[in-house]
């Protein structure tokens, strides 16, 4: 094989049979359960990097099923986005959501997300689904249950512009690719968005979420002090691809 025909290739792993193909990817009836809640500053202060801020401490606890998207299949995810800040450079900032943790059932979107986002991906066993008057959501890391979240199921409406704006915020992730010798060769804080949405449903209603500890899946790392709300979403999207906004390994960039 040529060198050229390597670089024209060269998208994903493995190079002739990678996991996932080439974007973009639509979601279709993307279902959400997000359960806001206050937490520890301390302990998202060891966590947040810079130059992102923190705002308050808050964590959104997510449950997400995917029955439909392109490249990637059916699956579930969960995991953890916590509300900062990116400041501009010019007395301004930019409002989004750290992704802290995910886990979920599904190959492709775990090597995809990791490899082109840097989405913090792990196999799990995460589950959404309505059970008689509630919406559950539970993930299990191995025989584990390390999170529960329930939710009344479709109890208010919320306004869809209400419901758009959050989506329409950015995301922001820490994007870390080893050198052969184990020091990292790519790190960096990658920008992306969600785009083309068609909002479907968005509702409110009581909420509760349970954390356990786990050496593996650190969920409760930031504990539950107090639930905030708990949103119910189905949309179709587009999930875009990144951009950097931030190079660890740029002299200009070290502190």
């Amino acid at each position: 094989m040529e060198p050229a025909d390597i670089r024209k290739n060269a998208f994903a792993m493995p190079l002739e049979n990678p996991s996932f193909p080439p974007g973009p990817y639509r979601f279709v009836n993307r279902e959400f359960l997000i359960i806001t809640y206050r937490t520890s500053r301390e302990a998202l202060e060891r966590v947040v990097p810079e130059p992102l801020e923190i705002v308050e401490p808050i964590v959104k606890y997510e449950f997400i099923r995917m029955p439909d998207s392109t490249g990637f299949g059916d699956y579930t995810e969960s995991g953890q986005v916590i509300p900062v800040r990116l400041p501009d450079g010019q007395g301004g900032y930019q409002s989004g959501g750290f992704v802290h943790s995910m886990f979920l059932d599904d190959d492709p979107p775990i090597a995809g997300g990791r490899e082109l986002w840097g989405f913090p991906k792990k196999l799990a066993a995460p589950s959404l689904k309505v059970e008689g008057d509630t919406l559950v959501g539970t993930l299990d890391f191995g025989p584990a249950r390390i999170a529960t979240g329930t939710m009344g199921y479709k109890h208010r409406r919320i306004p869809d512009e209400t419901a758009l704006h959050a989506l329409q915020e950015p995301g922001f992730l820490l994007k870390i690719v080893p050198h052969v010798d184990g020091r990292p060769r790519v790190c960096e804080l990658v920008r992306y968005y969600l785009r083309d949405l068609d909002l479907k449903g968005a509702w409110t209603g009581p909420a509760a979420l349970e954390l356990s500890p786990h050496a593996l899946a650190p969920v409760a790392d930031l504990p539950v002090l107090e639930i905030l709300s708990g949103v119910h979403l189905i949309a179709d999207l587009t999930l875009d691809l990144g951009e950097v906004v931030h190079d660890y390994l740029d002299n200009d960039y070290l502190g």
